[in-house]
């Protein structure tokens, strides 16, 4: 049976991708999209999830929801044209979203967690602030969700947004910080897992002559072009919100800890740091009344390769 998933997410490239990735794979089933500000402002990420919906010709009970406009520090959110270009879609550009669509649905989300109860899997790859807003809200009701996979997070490996911080986290600390306090069966994926989820150049062409993915190539194409500006050495494009998806339904693909995380809220090079308690004695049974976290640490990338290659192009690789 397909895993029944609501994605919250500020779709931009990757996460577009990681949607594409699921409406290929039949053991997901995405049932809900909040689309947040983020890597673009919300408006165009509603307006984005609108576009792939139609592209792919997806079903309308795949609900879209408005999440938050600005982070829970009451900051003005800055934006990332360069990484996910004007729109978040690297050159494309979605129509906008249609006259009187509604925006402000956020209270619908409840629905979602009311009809599928303890079967929901919450996926959050983009800032935490509408999920934060749950717990805020429904506390009790999100008891309900079955288990909150979060793209976030850098455990001893370089941030992405600081020295030391990844961009989800850091974009808002204090939604971070409440999510991991109230959420329970919570799965980390951090940058030490997906900056190694790598499609490789060789790889986007091959899943564009499938013909069948669309805007695969444009989108991941834009992507790489960055990210290789930045760091010449670097072999493709990391598909950060495509493995925490990816994560739901492949236990063996990665390697786990379980421990305790916090995520530092003063501002400067800290800001929206992970920090893991990895002290042997740290884990008590005082300390297990707490949350604990899974974190994952190790990537088996035969795995990823072959899984991602078949789904996206329809053909089984070994």
């Amino acid at each position: 049976m397909a895993q029944k998933v609501l994605v919250f997410g500020d779709i931009g490239i990757d996460d577009t991708v990681g949607l594409i990735y699921s409406y290929f794979n039949d053991e997901i089933d995405v049932v809900g999209v909040v689309a947040d500000y983020g890597n673009i402002a919300r408006e165009k990420a509603l307006a984005n999830v609108h576009y792939i919906k139609d592209l792919y010709n997806v079903s309308v009970e795949i609900e879209v929801f408005g999440g938050a406009e600005i982070p829970m520090t009451g900051e003005t959110p800055e934006f990332f044209p360069e990484i996910h270009g004007e729109y978040g879609l690297g050159p494309i550009i979605p129509p906008n979203v249609v006259d009187g669509e509604i925006i402000e649905n956020f209270f619908g989300i409840i629905d979602i967690i009311e009809k599928y109860q303890d079967e929901l899997i919450i996926v959050n790859i983009g800032r935490l602030t509408s999920l934060a807003t749950m717990f805020i809200l429904y506390p009790q009701r999100m008891q309900n969700v079955k288990e909150f996979y979060i793209m976030g997070g850098a455990f001893w490996v370089p941030g992405n947004a600081t020295a030391v911080s990844e961009a989800n986290f850091y974009g808002d600390p204090i939604a971070a910080q409440i999510v991991l306090k109230y959420a329970h069966n919570v799965t980390i994926i951090p940058l030490n897992v997906t900056s190694q989820a790598i499609a490789t150049p060789r790889m986007v062409d091959y899943i564009d002559m499938a013909d069948e993915t669309k805007v695969i190539k444009p989108l991941l194409d834009y992507y790489y072009d960055f990210y290789k500006e930045r760091n010449p050495n670097i072999q493709g494009s990391p598909l950060h919100d495509v493995l925490t998806l990816m994560a739901v339904i492949n236990e063996d693909m990665l390697v786990y800890q379980t421990l305790p995380v916090q995520i530092v809220q003063q501002n400067g090079v800290v800001r929206g740091q992970s920090i893991a308690d990895i002290r042997p004695y740290a884990v008590t049974e005082e300390t297990e009344k707490k949350k604990l976290h899974r974190i994952a640490f190790e990537l088996n990338y035969k795995k990823f390769y072959t899984n991602f290659m078949t789904v996206m192009t329809g053909q089984q690789f070994e």
